[in-house]
């Protein structure tokens, strides 16, 4: 029932789902958080609850018209639930931020495959990686995935290289005549630390490390899988999910890198929720099917309530 509702792309599915995270966002931020909601507090968390109901309308977009998953809400969906098992991510405003300017970014790369306009594709995602930087300095390692797209798609213009960082000097003196116009010059030098958190000495006694751990592992399990799938079909497929399985590897060098309290996890979720995607859609069995989404449901609800519980 689940799975052939969301196995079809109408908009009922992300308004089911807008609806179920408007909900969710409320509950939590009066019980999850205990933050409460208040007339000073209510335009940012309007602003924040705005991004991530952007933000999976960007998700959807991008599965529907870069087809890194057949034509279904499953990868909305997977992400929903991601945000349920990982609750502690919507006390992290940054991350939400950075992860919606790194989404738009990863659409542009993937969208360079067209081979139209890959300057101003390859400006546009630069771009948006720095300003996800300024919410997470550790977000700048994205571009990476830049240069690993000009790469594949665009190699021998020698100006397609420059471009990244012509984004770079674009933003930079942009940003720094506002911040020093508001009165602050300073931003750079405290903003950008790049500390290496996982060195520290009490990085494994962190809370929820575990799940982290576990989380990662099982991904990459699922990433193993999917791509020993995709490769007997060969195709264009393959490389575009090459790209989102770079953008989880980074994403998870980022969580790392900046692990603390309040994890910048949110970064991963949409590759891992295009690679579940896939693993499902693979699943010729419907009632298999159904089973699957319901582990994942119950899952999903229920390290929601062990972090309540905590």
């Amino acid at each position: 029932m689940i799975s052939r509702f969301f196995g079809k792309t109408k908009p009922i599915n992300y308004i089911v789902l807008s609806g179920f995270l408007f909900l969710f966002y409320c509950e939590f931020l009066f019980f999850g958080s205990g933050r409460g909601l208040s007339l000073d507090t209510l335009p940012i968390e309007s602003l924040v609850l705005g991004t991530l109901l952007i933000s999976i309308y960007i998700i959807s977009r991008i599965v529907d018209v870069e087809k890194v998953t057949s034509l279904s809400s499953f990868a909305i969906l997977f992400f929903t639930l991601l945000l349920v098992a990982f609750s502690e991510v919507l006390d992290d405003r940054n991350a939400i931020f950075a992860n919606f300017f790194l989404l738009l970014a990863i659409w542009r790369l993937l969208a360079i495959k067209s081979v139209r306009n890959v300057k101003h594709k390859i400006f546009d995602a630069s771009l948006l990686i720095c300003l996800a930087s300024f919410f997470y300095d550790w977000a700048l390692i994205f571009l990476i995935l830049v240069f690993v797209a000009i790469n594949v798609y665009d190699r021998k213009p020698a100006k397609n290289w420059m471009v990244p960082f012509a984004a770079i000097l674009t933003l930079l003196l942009l940003s720094f005549a506002i911040f020093r116009l508001s009165g602050w010059p300073g931003f750079y030098e405290e903003h950008y630390q790049f500390t290496i958190d996982f060195l520290s000495n009490d990085f494994f006694g962190q809370s929820g490390i575990v799940k982290l751990l576990i989380y990662v592992s099982l991904m990459l399990l699922v990433m193993f899988l999917v791509f020993l799938k995709v490769r007997k079909q060969g195709g264009g497929k393959l490389i575009l999910l090459r790209m989102v399985f770079l953008a989880f590897i980074l994403g998870t060098i980022m969580i790392f890198f900046k692990y603390d309290e309040a994890s910048p996890v949110l970064v991963t979720f949409f590759p891992a929720a295009v690679f579940l995607t896939n693993y499902l859609e693979a699943i010729k069995k419907t009632k298999l099917k159904e089973l699957v989404v319901g582990i994942c449901l119950v899952l999903s609800f229920l390290l929601f309530v062990l972090e309540l519980n905590l």
